[in-house]
């Protein structure tokens, strides 16, 4: 890892934590231990600095989500993983920081450019395999489905849809995904489901 991934990682669980506008930059400064020289070297400014945190979230989540992928058994598994992953990680962050990070509009489209393409990609890819294999429906759209699963999980974790002192997050997501899933699995795929469902809590 490079000094400058370092400081990077650091940044992102402040930013995680604590929200982005939570610190000024002397805070930042101070918190990395870092000279105020070295920061100046390393970003150009705040909306640089959060792009450059924002493109090393993301190529780590995608090479871990990759490492998590390969020890799934089965398609089936693959999909109820990437989910239960998306649901982990929203827990883990506070939301002021999702809040604040709309304010910088080149880190958040790129941010969500990154959900949107990587997940309709992988979910794609997932589904043509589980297909080919007899656990999904051969006759589903794969276009339709990859999308209505990534809905499905922006309206989830929509605090406005389900707001999380109301609802259980670990409930809506089986109340969605284990009849969504179920539904276009085959009866093998269905009985897989079940048992990740019956076996695994959030």
């Amino acid at each position: 890892m490079t000094f400058l991934e370092t400081i990077l990682g650091e940044l992102l669980q402040i930013f995680k934590q604590e929200g982005i506008e939570a610190n000024s930059d002397a805070d930042l400064i101070r918190k990395l231990d870092i000279r105020q020289s070295t920061f100046q070297e390393l970003f150009s400014g705040r909306e640089n600095m959060v792009k450059q945190v924002i493109l090393y979230d993301m190529e780590v989540e995608n090479r871990r989500q990759m490492e998590m992928l390969s020890k799934a058994t089965n398609p089936v598994e693959e999909i109820m993983l990437l989910l239960q992953d998306g649901i982990r990680s929203i827990k883990q962050v506070n939301p002021i920081y999702i809040a604040d990070l709309q304010r910088y509009s080149e880190a958040w489209q790129l941010s969500m450019q990154n959900v949107i393409e990587n997940n309709q990609h992988i979910n794609a890819e997932i589904l043509n395999r589980g297909i080919l294999q007899g656990y999904f429906r051969k006759d589903i759209n794969l276009q339709l489905v990859t999308k209505i699963i990534l809905e499905q999980f922006f309206m989830m974790i929509n605090p406005v849809s389900f707001p999380p002192e109301k609802y259980d997050l670990a409930e809506v997501f089986r109340s969605i995904y284990l009849y969504y899933v179920r539904g276009i699995c085959t009866d093998l795929g269905g009985k897989l489901a079940e048992s990740y469902f019956a076996k695994n809590s959030m």
